[in-house]
């Protein structure tokens, strides 16, 4: 890290740039509500109110600029117009677009105003046109202020980008981090940075090979773009600080089919080692053919307890989406949403977390009304296979007549949106919905205990409901047995069978369903944050967890299981058919910290995950953790402001999450190789 960066990251970390931020009045008045306004041009007009209200800061000896000085906007409509939209149409989130990967290789390598110049006269195109107007205006006072301060330089590149066509790898970079910063003005949110090493390596392979730029000068400006990201997350939260989607896809298949794995992959990788923040996420795509040095390299970041590279395995997840209709280029060049959902750059306006199943849930609520009524297993995976397609329907059915805010801007990085004058809310090439599957294998250890302990040994089903009922309060000697009973993560197939034919019923439960934009519904295996609220809806369960015990998040084993180890884990969350689910959620596993405190340890991780890949795993993702340190930063939070985790599919600052999220990370398993 050069003396620039650390100058700059420390200028950052003490948070200078917020003496710059401020609060709007109360009453300021709102010319974008009116209701004479179609959607569209309401939320042309925000944009445009956001970006003119931003006043240019600059970081001394600032490389790549643009900071957010305004935090907030009010929202695009008063709170009657709202409750009126909620009352006729089904709301994601917040309403507005979100968990996209916007083409943005297309717009850095165009300009804006080569754009602007195919605009017509429709409605959508001038929402589109006084966006770009906008972000030029507001990129031309930080030009004008990079001159008074005597940096002609980035006042040259402000100049150019985005404006024209990028012509360096800075130009790159600084046109991204506009572009990027205007999608949050419009009020778009975890929508990720996509191939970033794809669209970015022409601008550096132009510069490295006309020696205007050496490999430690394009270093230091990834490094400050990497900054950059981190600059205004605090203002972008999703569930939690650090939930913002700000993540990058590194390597994997080009749609022509070459690897994509190249030397700006690996520079960005080195940057994160080197920067140790929290965003850029990192997703890693590999495959079989991955060379066991690229995996050491993310184990690298890994053992830093960055959270991050999250893994995704080519050889299922190409395939799989082009079994679910995605044509063979757009599968091979799959990005990822804020967290882990397989999605389309430029192509896709797909809501990959529309809802969950909850797998624990349901087998627990079949258990209550259905169990005394069965007469062996295979009549109650009947009574248990109708919940599930009854949930995944009637989750649906709940999901009807969808309304997204139009985002004009955003529209400018989806094929067809600007050519065919139609806002990106409204659809794209790919439409489909995708569900999380929480708690599958709390989910699997019930039926393995049931198995096991009802139909085998004969314990009366009633017995088994009033221990659970009780909490397992004098029945001390039966939770024991149901604790004991086969656990998924242990390599033992009566448990893991179980898990296997979880997962094929939720993709059978899905196949042929079209939302109401003839998308398809996709399975997954994610959990978000839904393991936290699914749990607080359990009592105790029929694998001997007691009542308050989280449910565990994402693709993982129960908290409460004794694990054999991360090989015989990773076998087990390996024999699902996991083609069937990509709408993603990756295998999570925590190994304490002094798995690294050998350096032959990187070689023997990075063989792990490439052990995962081989098995044909979909996803995966390691924490580093430390119980002492954990409970240490509870009690002492100023002591530990830069400890990094990994959540559930993003990593996040440790004393900055609630209190529910860090106990649920300090009770995760701690494995040892």
């Amino acid at each position: 890290m050069t003396a620039r960066i650390e100058s700059l990251k420390q200028l950052q970390w003490d948070r200078a740039h917020h003496a710059a931020r401020r609060v709007l009045p109360a009453d300021m008045a709102l010319p974008y509500r009116d209701a004479a306004l179609s959607d569209v041009m309401r939320c042309a007009l925000r944009t445009k109110m956001a970006l003119d209200m931003e006043t240019p800061y600059l970081f001394p000896g600032e490389l790549i600029a643009f900071t957010r000085t305004v935090p907030n906007l009010p929202f695009l409509f008063s709170d009657e117009e709202w409750a009126d939209i909620r009352k006729n149409h089904f709301i994601h989130e917040s309403g507005n677009v979100s968990n996209l990967s916007p083409d943005y290789g297309k717009v850095i390598s165009s300009g804006l105003l080569a754009i602007r110049e195919h605009l017509e006269q429709s409605e959508e195109h001038a929402a589109m046109r006084m966006s770009i107007d906008a972000i030029l205006a507001l990129t031309a006072r930080y030009e004008k202020a990079a001159r008074a301060a005597g940096d002609d330089a980035l006042a040259n590149v402000l100049v150019r980008v985005p404006a024209h066509g990028a012509r360096s790898f800075r130009e790159a970079l600084q046109s991204l981090r506009i572009l990027h910063f205007a999608m949050w003005c419009e009020g778009d949110y975890h929508n990720t940075l996509g191939r970033f090493d794809q669209y970015m390596l022409p601008y550096l392979k132009v510069d490295l090979d006309a020696g205007y730029l050496t490999q430690e000068d394009a270093f230091e400006l990834l490094c400050a773009f990497f900054l950059c990201c981190n600059r205004d997350s605090d203002l972008y939260p999703g569930m939690q600080q650090g939930d913002n989607g700000q993540s990058i896809v590194l390597g994997g298949m080009t749609p022509d089919g070459r690897d994509g794995y190249n030397l700006l992959s690996q520079m960005c990788l080195k940057a994160c080692a080197e920067m140790r923040l929290i965003d850029p996420k990192i997703n890693l795509r590999v495959s079989r053919d991955t060379p066991l040095s690229v995996f050491e390299l993310g184990t690298q970041l890994t053992k830093l307890g960055l959270g991050f590279p999250q893994y995704e395995n080519d050889d299922v997840a190409i395939p799989a989406l082009m079994a679910l209709g995605y044509a063979e280029e757009d599968a091979r060049n799959y990005a990822m949403a804020a967290c882990w959902e397989f999605i389309i750059p430029g192509r896709g306006m797909e809501i990959p977390n529309i809802g969950a199943l909850p797998f624990a849930n349901t087998v627990d609520k079949v258990l209550w009304q259905k169990l005394p009524a069965c007469a062996d297993m295979e009549a109650l995976k009947a009574e248990i296979r109708r919940a599930i397609f009854d949930s995944v329907r009637r989750t649906l059915c709940e999901r009807q007549n969808l309304y997204v805010i139009p985002a004009p801007y955003l529209s400018l990085f989806f094929d067809g949106c600007m050519e065919n004058s139609q806002d990106v809310s409204l659809g794209c090439t790919y439409n489909n919905w995708g569900l999380h599957g929480t708690g599958l294998a709390p989910a699997a250890d019930m039926l393995a205990a049931v198995e096991q302990i009802v139909f085998g040994e004969g314990l009366p089903a009633l017995t088994l409901l009033s221990a659970m009922d009780a909490d397992f309060e004098g029945f001390s000697e039966l939770r024991q047995r149901l604790k004991d009973a086969p656990k998924m993560g242990c390599d033992d197939d009566r448990a893991d069978k179980h898990a296997v034919w979880l997962l094929d019923t939720f993709a059978d439960a899905v196949k042929d369903l079209k939302n109401e934009r003839g998308g398809i519904v996709r399975a997954g295996t994610g959990s978000a944050m839904f393991y936290i609220f699914h749990a607080g809806e359990l009592g105790a369960t029929a694998d001997g967890r007691e009542r308050g015990v989280p449910l565990p998040a994402n693709y993982a084993p129960s908290l409460n299981v004794k694990l054999s180890g991360p090989v015989s884990l990773i076998k087990s969350f390996t024999k699902p058919d996991l083609g069937r689910a990509i709408n993603g959620g990756p295998l999570t596993i925590e190994f304490s910290d002094s798995v690294f405190t050998q350096e032959e340890s990187i070689t023997k991780v990075a063989q792990l995950v490439r052990l995962f890949v081989l098995r044909g795993g979909h996803q995966l993702q390691l924490n580093t953790v430390n119980r002492e340190r954990l409970l240490n930063a509870q009690a002492h939070p100023e002591n530990y402001r830069n400890l990094i985790v990994r959540v559930w599919g993003w990593s996040g600052y440790f004393v900055e999450l609630d209190k529910c999220y860090q106990d649920h990370i300090i009770r995760r398993a701690e494995l040892n190789l």
